[in-house]
């Protein structure tokens, strides 16, 4: 993916709502197409705009082994060096949304920690198959933004393991490829397909600069202050 070409998608899409692009994709007839299941919702109120990055991960197929304490201690530092492995996360770039299918597994594969150390690299959020984010109360205080359809307590090993990344995953009823635009609000999340991306954002922002402007004018007949909801955007089209 060009790293260029990624910076100025995003910037076609910064300030759009959902539902803004949602409209996008209709004028661009794709009605049926893009937006997850209303499963998928945000930990906490919060937003993000990115490009998709992805890895894919399904259920461990055991056996579990009869270990306990530290004998299940050096089985479990084992099982984070060969069998769910991470191979995507040192590959994070500056915008990157992670799409992570998880096979709809009940298992923490994100936490409290590792949700920093991809921050460093430049994730700006995450959307999730099936659980796969746990320590949610540091989450939600380390301002991660992350969109899934359940919340997991367990770790990964004896649940999941690593299959493949840079591949097209399934999430929420949604194909999402590698370098796709991911949009994600209170609303849910949507994803664009590269191919038309600047064409939906077109006809996003059009859509956009209408609502604000209707609302601005109830706002001020209202006796209502403005906030950013209302404001004009940079137009760049």
């Amino acid at each position: 993916m060009n790293s260029q070409e990624n910076k100025e998608l995003i910037k076609l899409f910064e300030h759009c709502r959902v539902t803004d692009v949602r409209d996008g994709m209709d004028w661009m007839g794709y009605h049926h197409y893009g937006s997850m299941d209303p499963s998928v919702r945000p930990l906490f109120r919060t937003r993000a705009v990115g490009i998709a990055r992805t890895a894919r991960y399904i259920p461990f197929e055991g056996p579990v082994p009869n270990l306990f304490g530290d004998d299940y201690s050096k089985w479990s530092g084992m099982y984070y060096s060969e069998i769910c492995t991470y191979p995507w996360l040192d590959e994070i770039e500056e915008g990157d949304f992670m799409a992570i299918d998880l096979s709809g597994c009940n298992a923490g594969l994100m936490g409290s920690c590792n949700t920093l150390d991809a921050r460093l690299l430049g994730c700006v959020g995450y959307v999730i198959n099936g659980g796969g984010i746990r320590d949610t109360d540091e989450v939600i205080a380390q301002d991660i933004p992350v969109w899934t359809s359940f919340i997991s307590q367990g770790m990964d090993q004896a649940r999941i393991r690593f299959c493949d990344k840079d591949v097209p995953v399934s999430i929420g009823g949604v194909a999402i490829y590698p370098g796709d635009v991911i949009v994600a609000d209170g609303d849910g999340v949507i994803v664009v397909p590269r191919k038309i991306a600047r064409d939906v954002a077109k006809y996003a922002h059009q859509e956009m600069h209408n609502d604000k402007n209707a609302r601005k004018g109830l706002y001020e007949k209202l006796d209502m202050e403005l906030d950013d909801t209302v404001m004009p955007v940079e137009n760049l089209f």
